[in-house]
């Protein structure tokens, strides 16, 4: 009984299947003449001029030139669409300068150092701290007297276990005040020492004017800005010659208000009893993202609103610090516990080292630990010096700061920083060929030289599309016949073939 029901089955089967190939045969699959009548139609009717002159001519000479014609062009149409894709996959740029003309201008954030970073009288018994603090904002080289370092620090540290050379750099380093800043003007306006933020640095105790950008300053007029003159105290300022502190002046740096201040070599200088003529100028830089450019806007930074590459660094150093020594130096970003000096000098300054032997934070290129930064403002500067006052202004400060001429040649600097004109660049860097110029590009060569457009891309598509059908449907109908074991007119199987379609079944 069973083996009854498998014949039944399979021949239901096998009928199913025969009455799908006659479909197939009948409903999808046309006649050849069809098929050939089909071709000969679009061969005619193609918007892909040429093709029609090839099929209706009836000269053999004339088709084939049109073939050569054709056949050329189309030759020539694959190339400038291949180089016009090789160009776009080259990732092209071009750079735009666009200079703005402004009523205002903001002006920018200007970070003051005085190059004698504590007050003498604080460490005249102490010179470990020149030491000390160079270990903290790693900038110094190892040094062949290491070992004699190591044990004065750790003697130092034994009779003052709560020392931080945070606060006392804060109370015993460079302040600003109306003995400092003797005299302060904002476009025409009076300014004083409570409109800087205090800062650290490598030179200790900095202020910024304009920090942050609150409240925003902007001018009006050029040839006018941010004049100041300074009080450097050099009898009551002191630094280590030893250490390469050799100058005697104010530092300062220009920057972006929304930006920290970087000198490490950046910072412009004004030695005592000169006067410095600044001019500026606000440039903004545009660089596109990978692959045209470098810059990566994905990128943001923990603790600054703006992305800077110095910024990035500075945040890059704190975090592989926090990670190996548990604590995060002062003089860098982040909120983690504040490292102490004994952890400063066994850890972090090593690992300052290591970081930049190893190459652990790198700038740059997009796969950087800190690429360029997709919008950038820079002021570039022009600085002019003169002697410090004549004879006769001398004797007018002297008279009215109550300080010897001597002592006005040697302590003051007198600063002027204003913008050239108003207005700035813009020096963009933009795709030297984009998506829709590509496509317009190829849509151009393919109507000059075929006279086709996007709607003859679907014709081919189309016909490619039927014919690739029909090939299917032929190759199916002509595969090998199933075996219909169960039809009389074919070869009986034998025992054992029937006996495996039983088991099968």
């Amino acid at each position: 009984m069973l083996i009854l029901k498998c014949v039944f089955s399979l021949g239901q089967r096998l009928g199913k299947l025969d009455q799908i190939r006659l479909y197939l045969t009948k409903k999808l699959l046309p006649r050849l003449e069809d098929r050939r009548k089909y071709r000969q139609e679009f061969a005619s009717s193609t918007s892909f001029h040429g093709v029609h002159k090839i099929v209706q001519t009836q000269s053999s000479t004339r088709r084939v030139l049109w073939l050569l014609v054709v056949t050329g062009c189309l030759g020539i149409v694959i190339w400038q669409i291949c180089s016009r894709f090789n160009y776009y996959f080259s990732w092209p740029t071009t750079t735009t300068v666009i200079i703005q003309h402004v009523e205002n201008v903001k002006f920018p954030a200007v970070t003051f150092c005085n190059l004698n970073r504590f007050q003498a009288h604080a460490v005249s018994n102490l010179q470990i701290i020149f030491f000390l603090w160079n270990i903290v904002s790693g900038i110094v080289q190892k040094f062949s007297t290491e070992d004699n370092y190591f044990q004065e620090l750790s003697s130092f540290l034994l009779g003052n276990q709560n020392f931080s050379i945070k606060e006392f750099t804060r109370e015993n380093g460079f302040y600003l005040n109306g003995s400092t800043l003797l005299e302060c003007e904002f476009f025409g306006k009076t300014c004083h020492p409570e409109d800087f933020e205090h800062i650290f640095t490598e030179y200790g105790n900095c202020f910024t004017f304009n920090y942050n950008d609150l409240p925003a300053r902007s001018v009006s007029l050029s040839g006018r800005g941010l004049h100041l003159l300074f009080d450097v105290q050099q009898e009551q300022f002191t630094d280590d010659p030893a250490l390469g502190y050799t100058d005697a002046g104010i530092t300062f740096v220009i920057h972006s208000p929304k930006e920290m201040p970087r000198f490490d070599g950046l910072g412009l200088l004004t030695p005592v009893g000169m006067h410095a003529q600044v001019t500026i100028q606000q440039l903004k830089s545009i660089i596109q993202e990978y692959p045209w450019g470098e810059c990566n806007p994905d990128i943001k930074l923990q603790y600054q609103d703006t992305y800077s590459t110095n910024g990035c660094l500075q945040e890059c150093k704190a975090w592989y610090i926090q990670d190996w020594c548990g604590c995060s130096p002062f003089i860098l970003p982040g909120n983690g516990i504040e490292c102490d000096l004994m952890k400063s000098y066994n850890c972090v300054y090593p690992a300052i080292h290591d970081i930049e032997v190893k190459g652990l934070c790198t700038v740059g290129t997009h796969n950087s630990t800190c690429p360029a930064p997709c919008e950038e403002t820079h002021y570039p500067t022009t600085v002019t010096y003169s002697s410090f006052g004549g004879e006769n202004a001398i004797k007018y400060i002297s008279a009215k700061l109550k300080k010897s001429p001597e002592y006005i040649r040697q302590n003051l600097v007198t600063i002027d920083i204003k913008y050239d004109d108003l207005s700035y660049r813009i020096t963009q860097q933009q795709k030297a060929l984009t998506i829709p110029e590509l496509l317009a590009d190829v849509g151009g060569q393919l109507g000059l030289f075929c006279g086709a457009s996007m709607i003859t891309i679907i014709e081919l598509l189309e016909y490619i599309f039927t014919n690739f059908f029909w090939m299917c449907l032929f190759l199916l109908l002509k595969a090998p016949e199933i075996p219909q074991w169960n039809n009389p007119s074919h070869d009986q199987p034998t025992h054992v073939e029937k006996k495996k379609r039983i088991q099968e079944c």
